[in-house]
This record gives C-alpha cells, structure tokens and sequence, in this order.
C-alpha cells in the first residue's frame, strides 16, 4: 500500500497565520473520561505549512502529516475546507 494513504489527516481552524507560509491550526477532540465517563474537550495547535498563503484566521482546514519541514512543522495544508465569513 502506498504510504502517502496512511498519513493522518487531521481537521481544524486556523488560529494564526501572521507567519509567511505558515499557519497555527487548532485541533479539538472529544475524549471521555476515565473516571466520571463524561466527554471532555481537548485541544491541541499544530503548524502546518501553507505553500501559497491561502488560509486565513477562522478558515477551517484539512492537514496531513509530512517530513519534518522545520523545527515545529510537520504538517501541510491539503485543502480549506470553509472560508471564514
């Protein structure tokens, strides 16, 4: 099987894109608690390479892992999924 199809892809919204051709792309989850079997909201912020600029705050978008581009970035844009209104 090819490799390319088993990289993660990940959705969320992009919190930052003050960097050039780097954007900060917040990822929730729901994760149910061990003890009190309630879900709970669990977050976590990637930077994700954006090669034309695209995305903008508020833009919901698709990422899927890459090699290492830089010390924090391991993840490309795919595709924005929403624009931001």
């Amino acid at each position: 099987m090819d490799k390319r199809l088993l990289r993660r892809q990940l959705i969320g919204t992009v919190v930052s894109d003050k960097m050039d051709k780097t954007i900060i792309v917040l990822v929730e989850r729901l994760v149910k608690h061990r003890l009190y079997q309630k879900y709970v909201r669990r977050r976590s912020k990637f930077a994700a390479h954006d090669e034309k600029n695209a995305a903008r705050i508020g833009d919901k978008v698709l990422i899927t892992q890459s090699r290492p581009l830089s010390k924090t970035k391991k993840w490309r844009v795919s595709k924005i999924i929403e624009k931001a209104v």
